[in-house]
């Protein structure tokens, strides 16, 4: 385990890369023996800086990394963990400013999940997290990294808030139990042309199982999921790099949609 100094020391240097808009050296480059414990308690006094200097609340958790696109795509191949707070969030058909606010972004389409109970991990399951949902929504996620060129492993990207950058949810909410989650279908297009697409499978098989691995992932270190709070699930289809005059939108079919535009 890495020693308290240490990991306070490069949670401020997160802390400070995300309020200057510049990237770090992986960690992973300058601490080899850095652990995914390791890192989580870096991502915690992150977090922590962000509540206590900014007045910065949790509204939500992340899962990331999890479809086999995005794992190939970053060389990353288990998922990593983050939180969500007010500040990262964004209404349907936003405009996303990225100079002075994001670095390095690209566009996850993915589902969300709001939920009206707790759920306390380990022990969570799909039938659980389903139980515990009151909607899912369509979402853009715009993941963004305080490490230079996304030359991550999955410690750099724990210690760094599961590279999260904002998200943008959809007006439209239906009731998980009326849909086959596995089979939903998501199409995603960029200034008007088809980019991607990808399945609700494409995150753990279900997104339900995926929503279960992280509220157990969370629950081994103490951290709920709380009534209210949004879950992201994870990206259904490859990342795509965005700029300033970039439009994106996503159909999830039997859901509705996702739009939002970067200034």
């Amino acid at each position: 385990m890495m020693d308290q100094e240490k990991i306070n020391a490069l949670g401020d240097e997160l802390y400070a890369a995300l309020r200057g808009k510049y990237a770090l050296i992986p960690l992973t480059d300058r601490e080899p023996d850095i652990q995914v414990e390791d890192a989580y308690h870096i991502s915690l006094r992150f977090l922590q800086r962000r509540l206590d200097n900014d007045g910065e609340t949790i509204v939500g958790k992340k899962i990331g990394v999890t479809s086999q696109p995005v794992q190939e795509m970053l060389g990353v191949f288990q998922p990593d963990f983050g939180f969500l707070t007010n500040t990262m969030a964004y209404r349907n058909g936003s405009e996303i400013p990225i100079a002075g606010h994001l670095i390095a972004p690209m566009a996850e389409g993915e589902i969300a999940f709001r939920l009206k109970k707790d759920l306390v991990g380990p022990g969570v399951t799909e039938a659980d997290v389903l139980d515990a949902t009151e909607t899912i929504i369509p979402c853009f996620e715009i993941v963004d990294s305080r490490i230079a060129d996304w030359k991550i492993k999955i410690q750099d990207t724990v210690a760094d808030n599961a590279s999260c950058g904002v998200y943008v949810l959809s007006d439209n909410e239906v009731d998980p139990r009326d849909c086959d989650l596995p089979s939903l279908h998501m199409k995603i297009y960029k200034n008007g042309k088809f980019e991607s697409e990808g399945l609700g499978s494409a995150v753990q098989g279900n997104p339900l199982t995926a929503v279960a691995w992280l509220a157990n992932t969370l629950g081994e270190y103490g951290i709920p999921f709380k009534a209210g709070e949004v879950i992201l699930s994870g990206s259904l289809a490859p990342l795509i790099p965005v700029v300033a005059g970039d439009e994106m939108l996503l159909e999830i079919e039997g859901i509705g949609g996702c739009s939002c535009r970067f200034v």
